[in-house]
């Protein structure tokens, strides 16, 4: 089985310079755990809601000055984005892919065109879980 078989197309992205308010209500509103971000639909970033947990507006912050706490979101999603994401292409083997998330504690993992480096994809631990639901 290959990736192609189990990810998710076309998943929710943003752009680079997009606001970490944007992401917030993309993941809450999808209800998701992992954005790609991406420069002209190529791949640049991920975020992940712990990436978003570490970010951890204080809620101090917000009550005594709103203005800060507002400040903050508006910045820019590459500021606190992971760049350096390792990625996968549409042929390559679920096992594969399952031996990365164990190894490196993966969630998801974008699929890109192993050429141009666009967006096709993501493959997440779900996507895995319901493949392999039809095994047992």
């Amino acid at each position: 089985m290959v990736v192609k078989e189990i990810m998710t197309e076309s998943p929710a992205s943003v752009d680079a310079a997009s606001p970490i308010s944007e992401v917030l209500d993309t993941i809450n509103e999808l209800e998701i755990r992992h954005v790609p971000v991406v420069d002209n639909g190529v791949l640049v970033g991920l975020v992940s809601d712990r990436d978003l947990r570490s970010f951890n507006l204080p809620a101090m912050v917000e009550f005594n000055n709103p203005e800060a706490a507002s400040k903050r979101l508006e910045a820019p999603v590459s500021s606190i984005m992971r760049a350096d994401v390792e990625t996968v292409g549409v042929e390559t083997e679920i096992a594969d892919v399952i031996q990365l998330m164990v190894e490196n504690k993966f969630g998801a993992i974008p699929v890109c065109d192993q050429i141009e480096g666009k967006l096709v994809g993501i493959v997440s631990y779900i996507d895995v879980l319901r493949a392999a639901e039809d095994l047992f």
